[in-house]
């Protein structure tokens, strides 16, 4: 955790400092860019027989909550980036790590466009999400905040396995 705010404030920092036209989305970028590398990490580290693992008969297996987090992407990153939620549905259909691992990577794809879209200028700009209207900018951070919940479902999974979660190496 000391390591994930370190380098947030890292990264606002930067962004400040580099005379951004964009210190605002610069600092969600960050935040964005800390859980997707940690997520590409554990799906990296979680080896293939660990993949259908699932702690409890209730709750997901690895498979499906990497699935899980590929569609979110799309969901949540679809209202700020088309308007709509792209038809995904990693989590009901894809079944090897390959598979998931390669469409989890072209859902973060998706997202790193809908930030790349974004501006200071137009992130105050409202969006339908959830029935409500939000800001892009607190949708994208919505996004951060339900990607890094789901590490931290990961996070429990690799501890029960006896594999060090990406943002605990080297400490």
């Amino acid at each position: 955790m000391k390591l994930a705010c370190a380098i947030l404030l890292s990264a606002a920092a930067l962004a400040a400092q580099s005379g951004s036209d964009n210190p605002l989305i610069d600092s969600s970028k960050g935040m964005y860019a800390i859980v997707k590398n940690d997520i590409l990490k554990s799906a990296e580290k979680i080896p293939d027989s660990m993949w259908t693992f699932q702690p409890t008969p209730e709750i997901r297996t690895v498979g499906q909550l990497f699935g899980h987090i590929a569609d979110a992407q799309y969901g949540i990153c679809g209202a700020v980036y088309t308007g709509t939620k792209p038809s995904s549905s990693v989590e009901k259909t894809a079944k090897t790590k390959a598979e998931i691992v390669t469409a989890v990577k072209a859902a973060f794809a998706f997202c790193d466009a809908a930030y790349n879209s974004m501006t200071d200028a137009n992130a105050a700009e409202t969006v339908k999400f959830f029935g409500h209207q939000a800001s892009k900018v607190a949708v994208m951070d919505f996004n951060v905040a339900h990607t890094f919940e789901h590490y931290g479902n990961l996070v429990t999974y690799m501890r029960i396995k006896n594999i060090v979660p990406p943002s605990s190496e080297g400490q």
